[in-house]
């Protein structure tokens, strides 16, 4: 980003196979939870013992009687909470805001990366079970090597936290507190049937688990076990993690024969205040100049489709039309940084080319940058919301109205330039 700054964070999707049945041996049964027998009770039953950390405790009291309330045994939250104390180092990262953003085609650049592509394009080829989970669920075997790539490097990266401790950690802290507790109760659960034991349970920092990334409330309602051995092991079997994923994107809306996005172009002139904006077919965004970029048509299932323009770098970079399966892979992790990188990943394991236009090199904006803008956009009339630096969709929608009516390029991407030129305005106005 050595021109232009931005700010935008994560999808992105393939063709897909037709359905039919799963032949043997990677059959797996209905996607519900398996039942087990929740071991006995091995201890009794006793408040948690004090860490020391006087909110840290005072959280420990009172979400003790939660989990009970939620179903767990009290004598599995008073096992698994005995002894527990915070982890610093999750606490530091979940407050980490960086100094400068990662320019988006800085990200994109590093997640497609020749030697990753390489790896997934044999993957889709050599993982077993991979025909039969795209034909059950109907989503994309290179989308979900594409998943299986930025979420743990194939598999090789997975986390070695403590669920238990990192959720705890994050619930005590407060700022995260209600989506820390319902993971941590999903976990408590996990534990308490009997299905994996607490030493099963490690991932990232933020309670992410397995091959796929999974946290425990979403393993809870859509793990499944894909290879057919009883158990929903998305830490050891590939094939029960990439079932999960496709379980977990069928269940969010997958269309099964639409693609994710086509990459287009626009004509000179083109209302780029139309971003981020109406989500139409592709024949309504033909009338106002756009083109597939490859200059081939779309497919019948993808004519009919609404998609969302994008411009993630600007008007001088690549351009993209959204279509429904990418607020899918947005289910998954809700950024179009990563949703783009797992879409365009998904379209060069199946091999096609890389984009039409490149990325541009782009000029990373600082916290003290992005807050000087939102700031001043407030100051001039244009409401960001909180001027927190993160330049998300309401900073955007601000930045394209103030644009527009300066007479402008409107394509809410924020430079050191326009910057600049805001911090001048709002302080002369």
């Amino acid at each position: 980003m050595s021109r232009r700054g931005s700010l935008f964070v994560v999808l992105a999707l393939a063709g897909c196979a037709s359905p039919g049945p799963v032949p043997a041996p990677y059959a797996p049964p209905p996607p519900a939870a398996p039942v087990y027998a929740p071991p006995a009770p091995s201890l009794p039953v006793a408040p948690p013992t004090a860490s020391g950390d006087m909110t840290f405790d005072a959280w420990s009291q009172g979400f003790f009687g939660r989990a009970v309330q939620a179903g767990i045994p009290a004598d599995v939250v008073a096992r698994e909470m005995a002894g527990l104390t915070p982890l610093p180092r999750v606490s530091s990262l979940d407050s980490r805001q960086p100094e400068f953003s990662k320019p988006v085609s800085d990200y994109i650049r590093g997640v497609t990366s020749a030697d990753r592509i390489a790896i997934g394009q044999r993957k889709r080829f050599e993982t077993a079970g991979l025909a039969d989970i795209e034909q059950r669920y109907g989503v994309p075997r290179d989308v979900l090597v594409g998943i299986w790539a930025m979420e743990s490097g194939f598999g090789a990266i997975q986390g070695d936290f403590d669920v238990i401790r990192s959720m705890a950690t994050l619930a005590a802290d407060g700022r995260r507190r209600a989506f820390a507790e319902e993971q941590l109760i999903a976990a408590l659960r996990l534990i308490a049937s009997g299905e994996f034991t607490r030493a099963r349970l490690r991932g990232s920092w933020a309670g992410a688990m397995g091959q796929t990334q999974f946290i425990p409330a979403t393993f809870l309602a859509t793990a499944v076990d894909g290879d057919g051995d009883g158990r929903r092991d998305i830490w050891g079997s590939s094939v029960d993690a990439l079932a999960s994923a496709a379980n977990l994107l069928s269940k969010a809306g997958w269309v099964r024969g639409q693609g994710w996005a086509r990459e287009v172009t626009a004509p000179p002139g083109f209302d780029f205040s139309l971003t981020e904006g109406p989500r139409e077919t592709p024949a309504w965004w033909a009338e106002r100049g756009l083109r597939p970029a490859d200059g081939l048509g779309w497919s019948a299932a993808d004519q009919g489709a609404k998609g969302q323009l994008v411009a993630p770098a600007g008007a001088s970079g690549p351009l993209f039309l959204l279509l429904p399966n990418h607020f899918v892979i947005r289910r998954y992790n809700n950024s179009l940084a990563y949703a783009l990188g797992v879409g365009l990943l998904a379209d060069r394991f199946a091999g096609a080319g890389p984009l039409i236009t490149a990325w541009p090199q782009e000029v990373p904006l600082s916290l003290a940058d992005r807050m000087t803008a939102q700031r001043a956009l407030a100051r001039l009339g244009f409401d960001p919301g909180p001027a927190d630096g993160v330049v998300g969709l309401g900073t955007r929608t601000a930045l394209r109205g103030w644009q527009k009516q300066r007479g402008l390029t409107a394509d809410g991407y924020l430079t050191p330039q326009l910057v600049q030129r805001l911090a001048a305005e709002a302080g002369a106005a």
